[in-house]
């Protein structure tokens, strides 16, 4: 079984799999960039390693090493705040959303179930994933410790009335979820009149309301993008037109 990390609210906290065995030195990246997005969809480095969580789960299939984990970690928070349950049918994975639905296939055997993946893991070199002891015991993975897997990303479960399940995308990973921030306002007129000007330059600009500390602000984004990379090259562009640094925020 591996070590596990666990990302939860922001923050890291590794919890390790054996007694006396070496911890891992780990760290969420928290920046103006990322300050918006959830702590488990936030970039995050193991070691010294970076892992940057996908926000699609469009066309994933990978192939390597599949381990698990049991009692040691029974009860337990993961990376999604829920409590660990070593009889569910769960996983861990290192970048993959969180809630997406996974399909693996046994390559030893040719058994394979479907699993939601709610953690993050595994950091042992040639891991992929990293199964609860049901789904292990499913794919009879518990007596070897691990076996060579393929796994397919599938969606969120939906059941039907019938009972018929079928794997849906996950809203929040939809395209064009990212904008760029670049203003905030305590009076409305400002704040339309400064997303007008922007609308005009670059097609899109929004005005969001939210209170902080009881006073309403009016905040401006400008662009729809489809990918975090494509935000951060657009932020850039502004910050070279005196726009000043603003800061990339993901739409729910």
């Amino acid at each position: 079984m591996s070590k596990k990390v666990f990302v939860v609210l922001g923050v890291l906290s590794l919890l390790a799999g054996c007694a006396g065995q070496p911890t891992y030195d780990t760290r969420v990246i928290d920046t103006p960039q990322t300050r918006e997005l959830k702590g488990h969809q936030k970039p995050y480095t193991v070691n010294g390693e970076r892992y940057d969580p996908l926000r699609s789960h469009h066309g994933f299939i990978e192939e390597g090493l599949a381990s698990w984990y049991g009692k040691d970690f029974h009860g337990k928070k993961t990376s999604n705040g829920e409590i660990y349950d070593m009889y569910a049918m769960t996983a861990a994975h290192k970048t993959l959303p969180l809630g997406v639905y996974v399909r693996v296939h046994n390559k030893n055997n040719g058994r394979q179930t479907v699993v939601r993946v709610n953690d993050r893991g595994p950091f042992v070199k040639g891991r992929i994933i990293d199964l609860s002891f049901a789904a292990a015991k499913e794919l009879e993975v518990v007596g070897p410790g691990t076996a060579p897997v393929r796994i397919e990303a599938l969606g969120y479960q939906v059941t039907g009335s019938s009972g018929q399940v079928t794997y849906r995308e996950p809203v929040s990973y939809a395209p064009a979820s990212y904008a760029v921030q670049l203003g905030a306002f305590t009076q409305a007129e400002n704040a339309r009149r400064f997303a007008a000007e922007l609308k005009n330059r670059y097609g899109v600009a929004t005005v969001a309301e939210s209170v902080v500390n009881g006073q309403l602000f009016y905040r401006v984004r400008v662009g729809r993008y489809a990918s975090l990379p494509a935000a951060e090259s657009a932020q850039r562009d502004f910050v070279a037109q005196g726009y000043g640094s603003g800061f990339i925020v993901a739409f729910d």
